[in-house]
């Protein structure tokens, strides 16, 4: 081997540090991301009259991401217990801002611009409360678990972080929410807290969904009329209520869908009411369960947003069961190797970090695959590190970076370093008996 060509694998190495697994999955989720959003894109290609200009777009989001990831590697995973207060209030500070001044996207207020960049601080927000629940979490364990004084403080940071979300993306709170859940059980949380805490979220829930039932106005026309005709007879909701319950008919309209879904004959399926769902279907149906192929779809061409929330049914169409399946495994990979790193660290936050990032993550994706195929109400959850997109695409390489900093700074257990030591003294005993014989 030449000098030149040591020196360039030692300078691949040097960018693509950290954990080898974690790498060649996010890389395989980067290959199937392009090849999708390329097909994807034919409506927005059509409006920008430029075939090329979506996915190069998000190619180039891919490597502003990548680039992201490569610094945050780089930072040791002790050093983010730093950021954590500045990031609790810049998070707090920007979806209040956001809601009452954001840019306003199918009725709900989730951007805004800052310096000429548009982003949405929810996405920021998720990392920061996984962030802050790690942090309490590691620094309240004892001997038989979690402090009780554990679960108080991180419904306190929850209640700046998670209710600001809610009023205008209930999805995106509730899989945080269930992110979070799963962070205080694998933190041990007592048993009986978390007991506590389902109760008195299951009562919230059927008290927030009473309200959107009642106060909601399902935008769903009647057969007789238009959409339009429907909802000029709506009232903007005064006061309070009204900016608090302001989403209540989108909620309403999507509970309304799903659990009033029966099935419909293909030639009665109203294209015009139900269209997200129909497509989704026709395409997965249309798969063949081998696929069309890469570049291959029909659907991509009247489903709604098939570049972004609809992507999973793009893949099936094209790709078929077992390219959906190698989809799914990705992420499950990506869990259960997080958990094997998290399962060697020596101390408790970056354990604790990087398991949530990936159950965050990894739940995500879940919901939307779900969304999908027709198994959980619509909602606007892109696919994570897939699906075209802008602040989300970016900061999920963020977290995908801090996964591989922990993978590469935290101290390991002293039994994984002495397995790893035996390991090593076997395979050189093995290598000097050879060399003998």
């Amino acid at each position: 081997m030449t000098t030149n060509t040591k020196n360039i694998r030692k300078d691949i190495n040097n960018i693509f540090k950290g954990d080898k697994v974690i790498w060649m999955v996010f890389f395989f989720i980067c290959l199937i991301s392009i090849t999708e959003v390329y097909s994807a894109s034919s409506s927005l290609s059509y409006k920008g009259g430029n075939y090329w200009s979506p996915v190069l777009k998000h190619v180039g989001t891919l490597i502003i991401g990548l680039f992201f990831m490569v610094v945050t590697l780089n930072i040791p995973c002790k050093y983010f217990k730093i950021f954590t207060p500045f990031l609790l209030i810049i998070s707090f500070l920007t979806l209040i801002w956001v809601l009452f001044t954001g840019q306003s996207t199918n009725g709900a207020q989730r951007w805004m611009n800052f310096i000429g960049i548009e982003f949405q601080p929810s996405e920021v927000a998720k990392g920061t409360m996984v962030l802050a629940v790690a942090q309490i979490l590691s620094a309240m364990q004892t001997d038989k678990g979690a402090d009780r004084r554990a679960l108080r403080y991180i419904l306190i940071v929850s209640l700046f972080i998670i209710l600001p979300i809610m009023m205008e993306n209930l999805s995106t709170a509730v899989l945080l929410s269930a992110t979070i859940f799963c962070m205080m059980f694998i933190g041990r949380i007592p048993g009986y807290q978390l007991g506590k805490l389902i109760g008195v979220v299951m009562l919230v829930f059927f008290i927030l969904f009473s309200s959107i039932m009642i106060l909601g106005n399902d935008k769903t026309p009647p057969k007789n009329k238009t959409l339009t005709e429907a909802v000029s007879k709506k009232q903007e909701k005064p006061g309070f209520f009204g900016k608090v319950f302001h989403r209540a008919d989108t909620w309403k309209s999507r509970i309304n869908g799903f659990f009033n879904s029966k099935e419909v004959p293909p030639e009665k399926v109203d294209l015009d009411k139900d269209g997200q769902k129909a497509h989704a279907n026709i395409a997965i149906a249309s798969s063949n369960v081998i696929g069309k192929g890469p570049g291959n779809s029909v659907e991509r061409d009247f489903l709604s947003q098939a570049f972004s929330d609809f992507i999973f049914a793009i893949i099936i169409e094209e790709m078929g069961i077992e390219g959906a399946v190698f989809v799914v495994l990705l992420y499950l990979i990506l869990l259960f190797r997080t958990a094997k790193i998290a399962n060697r660290c020596e101390h408790n936050f970056p354990a604790f970090l990087a398991m949530g990032l990936a159950l965050l993550l990894v739940i995500q994706a879940i919901f939307n695959m779900l969304v999908a195929v027709g198994l959980a109400p619509v909602t606007g959850q892109p696919l994570p590190l897939i699906s075209k997109g802008g602040t989300s695409t970016v900061i999920n390489c963020v977290y995908v970076g801090v996964i591989l900093s922990v993978s590469r700074f935290a101290k390991k257990k002293k039994e994984t370093l002495e397995e790893g030591n035996l390991n090593l003294q076997k395979g050189m005993n093995t290598n000097l008996s050879a060399s003998h014989v």
